[in-house]
């Protein structure tokens, strides 16, 4: 009988031990957001106040601060981090850059963040300028950053902060094109995730920190293969690719989390629609054991913190009399959803490239191209606002003219298309000219199969020696997303036209009420 009671006694010791080495960590976490501070429609634009009173909207930072008090009531020991692009994407942006990102982040208590391409769009200044205002570190591991004095004392590869007595270490991806995505300047050099992610988790580990949460602004695809390809990290927390993953969703493009190797990777979609939930369960030996969780949705259900909604229609004011003001109208919606246009042709991409074809076409311009990255959102039927129109195109790029020759435009359309596995940015949208291309021939190696040009007998075939004269926006032209055939000083190039929004709202104006259509100029073998 002592033997038994002896042996009952161990094992209750044993059990009360293994559950004291358990540790479990609730990881909130957003991507993408885009400076949606506001609620925003189901098409991701801006959402009329009339329509978040009945209940139609989604997001915005006033229903986050509600939606993460009462996560980390519910959840122990938790952090909420950022997978990058807070920068970018409405008139707050364009008006007071960083400021407002970084007061509303120190409001909800992120613990960091990782760089998105987008935090570069005005540069390495303005980067710090926000870093130094946020009271979280901001995280890249992928790039050299030495020689950029903006930076190099102050952004870090990779952090440690400790919650609930454990250390947690955090690392940072950036998108390894981010110089053909952004503005990061000559000083920057960006590298492969995996070693760079791999020398942090060992430099991590070496220091006795066995729970190593990767913060990735590099896309699921890039996600799984830095988690198949590194060993040591736990979980990989994505964005960039603005990839929902569910497990209650048809819509999802994988399983929350998605384990690979091991590694549980997350993504929470975009613009503030969800908040990331993982719960995550490590023993002892830093081990992930269990994980579970769901992207929560923010629609109505969620309240809004009236002091949040109170504070951003304050930080509105300056915005208000831009972006109310009714420029056109719309028969019925503009679909510019990045699923779509960034893998064919989209009624959106239509609209702006017809719209800049349109204004420089008695300078005996012919052809258009615009990068279905430049274009963030739907257009709702009804009245269309400015800045309805800014949420589309808020990048406050020009209009760029340049000449080229007939093989240039081709291997421009090789790009356009080399990246439509991962939905990427460059996917060309078209006016004045068509074009064919096989999914099923290798990247850069043919895929264009037919391109046509406008004439005045119509449409005939491009002639690769012929020089035309093309549109696109100055960031293409300058090379960006991968763009470099359009860049030089040899193309008789003017780059400073007027501002793509301004162009395109004097279209709609100009062709009101504009109705949206496609008419086959991109065709798929």
């Amino acid at each position: 009988m002592l033997t038994r009671l002896l042996t009952a006694s161990a094992a209750l010791a044993l059990t009360a031990g293994m559950a004291a080495a358990e540790y479990k960590l609730t990881i909130l976490h957003t991507n993408d957001f885009h400076s949606r501070f506001e609620p925003i429609s189901k098409y991701d634009s801006g959402c009329k106040p009339e329509d978040n009173t009945e209940g139609k909207c989604f997001g915005g930072t006033a229903r986050l601060v509600t939606a993460i008090d009462e996560a980390r009531a519910r959840a122990g020991n938790s952090i909420l981090v950022d997978g990058g692009d807070q920068f970018q994407g409405t008139l707050f942006y364009t008006y007071y850059k960083g400021k407002v990102a970084a007061e509303m982040m120190n409001k909800l208590g992120y613990d960091a963040m990782t760089v998105g391409n987008h935090e570069f769009d005005d540069g390495p200044e303005v980067l710090r300028g926000f870093m130094d205002a946020v009271d979280f570190p901001v995280l890249m591991s992928n790039a050299d950053i030495s020689a950029e004095k903006h930076l190099a004392d102050k952004l870090l590869k990779s952090t440690v902060i400790e919650i609930g007595g454990q250390k947690l270490g955090l690392i940072g991806l950036t998108p390894q094109d981010t110089d053909e995505l952004a503005s990061p300047g000559p000083n920057i050099t960006f590298g492969d995730p995996v070693p760079a992610v791999q020398a942090e988790v060992d430099r991590l580990t070496a220091e006795g920190v066995n729970k190593i949460i990767v913060l990735s602004h590099s896309g699921y695809g890039v996600d799984k293969r830095v988690a198949a390809e590194t060993t040591g990290v736990d979980v990989i927390v994505g964005g960039h690719s603005n990839t929902y993953l569910s497990n209650v969703s048809e819509k999802a493009v994988g399983p929350y989390p998605t384990v690979e190797n091991g590694v549980q990777i997350v993504q929470a979609y975009a613009y503030g629609k969800f908040l990331g939930e993982l719960n995550v369960t490590f023993d002892d030996d830093g081990n992930v054991t269990a994980a579970s969780g769901e992207p929560l949705v923010m629609d109505a259900s969620v309240a809004e913190d009236e002091t949040t909604v109170s504070r951003i229609a304050e930080l509105s004011m300056p915005l208000d009399e831009i972006r109310n003001k009714v420029v056109a109208s719309a028969a019925s919606p503009i679909q510019g959803e990045r699923d779509v246009c960034r893998v064919q042709e989209c009624a959106m991409g239509n609209l702006v490239a017809d719209a800049m074809l349109d204004r420089v076409a008695d300078q005996g311009v012919t052809i258009a191209f615009a990068n279905s990255g430049g274009l963030r959102a739907s257009i709702d039927a009804g009245e269309v606002t400015m800045g309805e129109v800014l949420t589309v195109l808020p990048f406050q790029n020009t209009l760029s003219t340049f000449e080229i020759s007939g093989q240039g435009l081709i291997d421009a359309l090789e790009n356009g298309v080399s990246q439509v596995e991962d939905v990427k940015g460059r996917f060309p949208q078209v006016a004045g000219l068509t074009f064919t291309w096989d999914p099923s021939v290798a990247p850069n190696e043919g895929r264009i199969q037919e391109v046509m040009v406008a004439s005045e007998d119509g449409f005939a075939p491009i002639d690769p020696s012929a020089t035309y004269m093309v549109v696109t926006n100055d960031y293409v032209r300058n090379g960006g997303d991968g763009y470099k055939v359009f860049s030089g000083d040899d193309k008789n190039a003017y780059d400073f036209g007027p501002d793509l929004a301004d162009v395109t709202a004097e279209y709609l104006a100009a062709n009101a009420p504009y109705q949206p259509y496609t008419d086959g100029r991109i065709k798929q073998k």
